[in-house]
């Protein structure tokens, strides 16, 4: 099934308590655009980049298939950047800088072949930008949208709009309960989906996640890692490989999605495991469907 992948590619210059790197590729087109090429043969990826963007980070965008002919490189201008250092608690950053360079003029003008794509990841991106995209769309069947704590604080507004219109919302704990403005997880949920969307997936960092819809909830563990590199990546991992394998299942229900929370989940735990997209650049089908298989006993009860 072809996926159109939109959101942000970007320079990430990251510290964590392990070690450090500068100027490594990063951005939330890129990590869910890699993460979802494992489960589908055609993603269609759209974003913008300086004429600094390098063959080299190209070519790994190619070597996974992943169609670039909607990522506008824009010559003279620099890719976005973004630096930040995580405390030894690394659900907690501080934010060095954000250059928004190329980024600050972006404007997602889908390509007229793929706006009949049926299935859409919008990554983490102004609503604005997210909406849109999904006015450009002429044939969507299920569309998944990813946020932060910025765009409710500040572009409220727009953000409900997407999410009237988007089948799944992807938000974290700390932005579920911000949204809602609800301390309790649970009622938080409850209120969110009554803002519109059919499902919702609620991410706890290395506490797992918490899928609600049709009036079900499911909760998936995290995979228990002694060292994390780097979860800049996770979120938008988790996003790629959930899209990825779920618009390949035979039908989008609440039970095909428990099993796509925990490929997502799947995906996010290598990418932490390395810098930037390097956890996630050379996987096999083996190596995910092993650590997978790890991921169902965790919380099997014979």
């Amino acid at each position: 099934m072809s996926l159109l992948v939109v959101g942000s590619v970007a320079f990430d210059s990251v510290e964590t308590p392990v070690d450090k790197i500068d100027k490594a590729l990063g951005g939330s087109a890129t990590f869910c655009s890699v993460a979802s090429s494992y489960f589908s043969d055609d993603v269609k990826m759209s974003g913008g980049v300086g004429e600094d963007f390098g063959e080299q980070n190209i070519e790994m965008l190619k070597n996974h298939k992943i169609d670039i002919s909607g990522l506008d490189i824009v010559e003279g201008e620099k890719t976005f950047s973004y630096g930040c250092v995580y405390r030894d608690d690394m659900n907690v950053r501080d934010t060095l800088f954000t250059d928004l360079n190329v980024f600050e003029k972006f404007d997602p003008i889908i390509p007229e072949d793929m706006r009949g794509i049926p299935y859409v990841l919008l990554g983490n991106i102004m609503p604005s930008l997210q909406l849109k995209v999904l006015d450009q769309m002429t044939n969507l069947k299920f569309s998944v949208c990813d946020t932060m704590n910025l765009w409710i604080n500040i572009t409220r507004e727009d953000l409900l709009k997407v999410i009237k219109r988007v089948n799944l919302l992807v938000i974290n704990d700390s932005e579920a309960k911000m949204l809602a403005d609800e301390g309790n997880l649970i009622k938080a949920a409850k209120k969110v989906m009554a803002m519109g969307p059919e499902y919702l997936i609620i991410k706890k960092g290395e506490h797992g996640a918490f899928l609600f819809g049709e009036g079900q909830i499911f909760s998936a563990p995290a995979f228990p890692l002694e060292t994390v590199f780097d979860p800049t990546g996770a979120g938008d991992s988790f996003a790629g490989g959930f899209t990825g394998h779920l618009i390949n299942a035979s039908e989008i229900n609440f039970e095909t999605m428990k099993k796509a929370v925990i490929y997502g989940s799947t995906l996010a735990s290598f990418c932490v495991e390395k810098f930037s997209t390097k956890g996630i650049e050379n996987l096999s089908k083996e190596t995910i469907e092993g650590r997978f298989k790890e991921f169902i006993n965790l919380s099997r009860v014979d």
